[in-house]
């Protein structure tokens, strides 16, 4: 029986509280004093327990859908990353196909435990886990923790845990693209919990092939195959029945389309809890393959602002943007291609109720970001290569030859949009990021 391990623990001497003005210094940089030692980063009670559980069973449902890989590909794919920091949690996960982003977040009057340290994991769910969620009663007492190694589950006689695993690739560069797309949404509708049921028994059976838009008909919200002013696009509707299992504990929801539609984000409310689910712009396309985060990576930015933030900063901690501009005293630009490239990094994730990002370090390795967007690692081996002209340069506008394969490509920069006259840039008119071309011209701007 393990009730000695989960009720009996003694929390170490290094981590007793400190006088006001350390315990101040240490909320700041609490990084740095971190105790390595410790544990687990939090242990202890949840006050929605059979709800978590199911928020939890769906991200794990998510986690093994997909809308355009196969069985193989599928097998490939793991479970949630776990985020513990600021007094709450945070489970985040993907769809085989990375098309689907789901995060569950469990605030503070959520949780009565102690945060020992902070940190992210990645875990896998397995059948053990999933049933003993599934079993889980309403206002049962569970324990719950989160430490480097695993997540581990304690009610009554029964103890799971589970360990960590490796995170897919895939998955880094969705979450990267993810956060960009979540800063660049605004909320546009909120409906209560009946309004959102309906609105879920208007979903066509079977899969969608077709646009749909989400409008609002004498204050009733619905779905339709035809487009009108103010509407939501939607692709791929048939995968918001995903978040049908939560709907009858829900309080309500919130809809965040993405400023130029390529993406959709639903925000269930309940009590405590919070479940964010993001929609790719189609169903065949997957957050990894977006591009939005490349625009991010061209400017250089100082490693020290980098290493200072990864240092100092703590599991959910707020990131403002302004706020560091004005501390360091740089321009606001600056501050917001650092926010993308710390995002792209996997070191910002973006909480769409505060309206800012948050700190947390995905399990892998920083120096391998670049690796994982081989558009701007090609736009550099133009560079080196010799492959990019520039004909004419003004503040408005400049105009580039970049040698291509047997052919010389045309890039044109202005203030308004960019443009290329490769296959990339006349297939995707720039929806799914710049093409290697554009990269490599801009960044010889920049420098």
């Amino acid at each position: 029986m393990e009730d000695t391990l989960v009720y009996n623990y003694q929390r170490p001497s290094s981590l007793v509280k400190k006088d006001a003005s350390e315990e101040l210094f240490l909320s700041k940089y609490s990084e740095i004093q971190k105790n390595t030692d410790a544990p687990c980063f939090f242990w202890g009670n949840v006050s929605q327990p059979f709800i978590l559980a199911r928020c939890l069973i769906t991200l794990s449902n998510i986690v093994k859908s997909s809308f355009n890989l196969s069985p193989f590909q599928m097998a490939l794919l793991k479970d949630p990353i776990v985020t513990a920091g600021n007094s709450r949690l945070r489970f985040e996960g993907f769809s085989h196909c990375a098309g689907v982003y789901a995060r569950v977040d469990v605030l503070p009057d959520g949780l009565d435990g102690e945060f020992l340290e902070n940190g992210t994991t990645n875990v896998d769910f397995n059948q053990p886990m999933i049933t003993a969620l599934g079993s889980i009663r309403p206002n049962e007492k569970i324990i719950l923790s989160v430490g480097d190694k695993e997540v581990g589950l304690y009610r009554e006689e029964q103890k799971i845990v589970e360990r960590k695993v490796p995170l897919p690739v895939k998955w880094i560069k969705g979450l990267s693209t993810v956060q960009i797309y979540l800063s660049q949404s605004e909320k546009l509708h909120t409906f209560n919990k009946i309004q959102t049921q309906q609105l879920f028994r208007g979903i066509p059976k079977g899969p969608v092939k077709s646009d749909y838009y989400l409008i609002i008909r004498g204050n009733k919200p619905m779905f339709s195959p035809v487009k009108s002013a103010n509407a939501v696009c939607i692709g791929g509707l048939n995968r918001l029945r995903l978040l049908e299992p939560l709907l009858p504990y829900i309080d309500q929801m919130q809809v965040f389309p993405h400023a130029d539609m390529q993406s959709t984000t639903w925000q269930l409310y309940m009590g405590h809890i919070r479940f964010s689910f993001s929609l790719s712009r189609e169903s065949w396309r997957g957050f990894s393959g977006e591009g939005a985060v490349l625009d991010s990576l061209i400017d250089d930015i100082s490693d020290e602002w980098i290493d200072a933030l990864d240092k100092y900063a703590y599991a959910n901690q707020s990131f403002n943007p302004t706020a560091f501009a004005l501390d360091e005293k740089i321009s606001l630009k600056k501050t917001d291609n650092l926010a993308g490239r710390l995002a792209a990094m996997g070191l910002l994730g973006y909480d769409l109720d505060d309206n800012g990002f948050f700190y947390r370090r995905l399990p892998f390795k920083l120096n391998r970001i670049i690796g994982l967007n081989p558009r701007m690692k090609n736009a550099e081996k133009l560079i080196a290569e010799g492959k990019v002209q520039i004909l004419n340069k003004s503040l408005a506008r400049t105009e580039a030859r970049v040698e291509g394969t047997g052919v010389h490509h045309t890039v044109i920069i202005d203030d308004s949009k960019e443009r290329c006259t490769c296959e990339w840039f006349s297939k995707y008119q720039g929806e799914r990021g710049p093409c290697k071309h554009v990269l490599a011209v801009k960044k010889i701007v920049q420098m």
